[in-house]
C-alpha cells in the first residue's frame, strides 16, 4: 500500500514537473523570406538571452503573403519578415500586419527606414539596408555621365544599360520614389528615356548586370549594394575579379541623396502573443542583430549609431555617412507603387 502511494505521488510529481517544463516552453512563431547563415546567429542569440525559441517558416515573400492569406485568423503567424519595402507595404495594404507602439524601435529606426506613424503605432520596420548603385565599366562611361539616377534616361547613354525586370520589387520602389519627388509626368518621360537606353532585355538579378558590366556586354548596370558587396568578399578569385573590372558610384550625392531599401519586419496581425513578438522585433534592432545583418550578411544597418566591421561595407560608405542617403521615406514611397507599375507598363520597361 505504501509503495503503491508512493509511485503515485512520484508520478503526479514527475506530471507537474513535465507541465510546467511546457508552460515554460516559449516559442515564437516566424514566417520568414529571408534565408541566410546571419538570421540564424540573430535567432540563437535571442534565444539564448531570452529562453524563447524560434520556429521558423521559410519561403519567399510571395510564398509568405500567400499562406498568410490562406490561415487568415487562424494563423499561427507572431513575426513576418520580408525583403524591400515594395513587398512589406503590399503585405501592410493587406492587413497582414498589427501595428504597435514601440519607443526602442522608434528610437532606433530611422522614419524613412519604417512605415509611417498612425495612431495606433507602426506597422513594419526596416532592419536592414541596402543602397540602389549603379556598376559601371569606367573606360566606357565617366562618372559625371552617371551622377545621378535621372541621367539614365541621357540619350547619349543609348544602349549602354542592363538591368533585371523594371517590375521587380527593387526597381519598382526606386521608380516610386522618383514618382514621390518628380512627380508622374516626369517620371514617365525618365523612364521612356531609360527604356530606349537598354543594351538588352531586362534579365537576371542584380548580380548579372554587375557581370554583364565586367564582360563588357554593357556599360552601366544598376544593383544593390548587397550584391556587389557579396562579390567583393566571395571566396571564389572569379567573383572578386568581376569587382576589379567594374566601379560602382552612389548616385546624387550632390542632389537629393543614393535611393536605400530595406529588409524588414511586422507582428503579424492575429498573433497570439503580441508581447513576445514585439521583443523579438525590438531585438533585431539591437547592436547584436544590426552588427550581425552588416558583418555577417553584406547589409547597411538600419540602426542609427551601428559600428560594423564589414571591409566591402567600409569600401561602399559603410555605417560612418561616407554617402549621402536618400531620406524620403519609404512609407510615403509606397503609395506611389501602383502608379510605377503603370508606367512600366506604358513605357514597355519589362
Amino acid at each position: 500500500m505504501r509503495k503503491t502511494l508512493t509511485l503515485a505521488l512520484s508520478a503526479l510529481t514527475i506530471s507537474a514537473l513535465a507541465g510546467t517544463a511546457i508552460a515554460q516552453d516559449r516559442v515564437l512563431n516566424l514566417y520568414s523570406a529571408r534565408h541566410y547563415q546571419s538570421d540564424e546567429l540573430i535567432f540563437a542569440e535571442f534565444t539564448r538571452t531570452t529562453g524563447i525559441r524560434i520556429n521558423q517558416v521559410q519561403a519567399d515573400d510571395a510564398g509568405i503573403m500567400a499562406r498568410l492569406r490562406a490561415e487568415g485568423a487562424a494563423s499561427p503567424a507572431d513575426v513576418v519578415l520580408l525583403v524591400d519595402a515594395a513587398r512589406l507595404a503590399l503585405a501592410d495594404s493587406q492587413g497582414m500586419f498589427r501595428p504597435i507602439q514601440s519607443a526602442a524601435l522608434n528610437a532606433a529606426i530611422p522614419p524613412n527606414l519604417r512605415a509611417a506613424a498612425t495612431p495606433q503605432g507602426v506597422t513594419w520596420y526596416g532592419f536592414s539596408a541596402r543602397a540602389r548603385v549603379i556598376a559601371f565599366d569606367p573606360a566606357r562611361v565617366r562618372p559625371e555621365q552617371i551622377a545621378t539616377y535621372e541621367q539614365l534616361s541621357d540619350p547619349a547613354l543609348r544602349g549602354m544599360i542592363c538591368s533585371r525586370s523594371g517590375s521587380h520589387p527593387y526597381n519598382l520602389t526606386l521608380f516610386a520614389a522618383m514618382i514621390e519627388r518628380h512627380g508622374e509626368a516626369r517620371t514617365e518621360t525618365w523612364l521612356r528615356g531609360v527604356v530606349a537606353n537598354l543594351g538588352r532585355a531586362p534579365v537576371g538579378g542584380d548580380t548579372d548586370q554587375i557581370r554583364a558590366v565586367a564582360s563588357g556586354e554593357c556599360a552601366i548596370g544598376i544593383t544593390n549594394s548587397y550584391y556587389a558587396a557579396r562579390l567583393m568578399r566571395s571566396a571564389r578569385p572569379e567573383d572578386r575579379a568581376v569587382m576589379e573590372r567594374v566601379r560602382l558610384l552612389h548616385p546624387n550625392q550632390a542632389t537629393s541623396g543614393t535611393h536605400m531599401n530595406v529588409a524588414g519586419g511586422a507582428v503579424a496581425r492575429h498573433t497570439r502573443q503580441p508581447e513576445m513578438a514585439q521583443q523579438f522585433m525590438e531585438f533585431l534592432a539591437t547592436p547584436f542583430a544590426q552588427r550581425t545583418f552588416a558583418d555577417a550578411n553584406n547589409e547597411f544597418p538600419a540602426a542609427r549609431g551601428v559600428t560594423i566591421d564589414n571591409p566591402a561595407l567600409r569600401a561602399l560608405g559603410g555605417a560612418s555617412g561616407a554617402f549621402k542617403q536618400d531620406e524620403l521615406p519609404l512609407g510615403d514611397v509606397a503609395r506611389h507603387l501602383t502608379a510605377a507599375q503603370r508606367l512600366l507598363d506604358r513605357t514597355g520597361f519589362r
